[in-house]
């Protein structure tokens, strides 16, 4: 009878416990501390700070693009506290607005409110990343559905941030929100610098 203690075996089953535990690992999704030593930093006070413009896409569970649209954008910060004034227009021609307030908490957290927006949207930034969750109160269909946002920006250079927000209802899928938003050199340039 073979011996399931021997060597070889401890070692197989050693081999697979990590595999095991680097794949459950994975699961837990990424923290926005795995970016902390990426550049540049993406302080939201100083990004989000006068004129801005993104470019975008909805795209349903399939990967299909639903929508499209782009978005004029003024930010105005006094102190920790701000409001992001966003301006959408969609490629069916219509409109939407939401005004964002923002609070800077410290440590690189933020807190946010805006009409549309269920409660308090919570999120925290590190490095070039900004990682943030939220449930959108969304019209479909002649009714409301209050869809959640995990929403990651990252800050890929002076005035570029990407931006992809996966939406779900009752923990299932239902889309992506993918933009891209630029800032104005100029603007990026006279941007202060804030400390936390």
């Amino acid at each position: 009878m073979t011996h399931l203690a021997s060597t070889p075996f401890r070692r197989a089953l050693c081999g697979l416990a990590t595999t095991l535990a680097g794949l459950l690992s994975g699961c837990a999704g990424p923290s926005v501390q795995d970016y902390a030593q990426e550049q540049p930093v993406l302080d939201l006070r100083d990004y989000l700070s006068g004129p801005l413009t993104a470019q975008g896409l909805f795209t349903d569970r399939s990967g299909r693009v639903v929508k499209r649209f782009t978005v004029q954008m003024t930010g105005q910060w006094q102190g920790d506290e701000g409001t992001l004034d966003e301006h959408f227009r969609y490629s069916d021609g219509t409109t939407q607005r939401r005004v964002w307030h923002l609070r800077h908490l410290g440590d690189g957290r933020y807190v946010g409110r805006a009409d549309d927006v269920v409660g308090e949207a919570r999120g925290e930034s590190a490095g070039n990343a900004f990682h943030w969750t939220y449930t959108l109160a969304l019209p479909v269909d002649g009714r409301v559905w209050n869809v959640e946002f995990d929403d990651w920006m990252y800050r890929m250079d002076e005035t570029t941030v990407l931006n992809r927000s996966a939406m779900s209802k009752f923990g299932l899928h239902l889309g992506d929100v993918t933009l891209a938003f630029t800032k104005p050199a100029q603007a990026a340039s006279q941007a202060g610098h804030h400390q936390d």
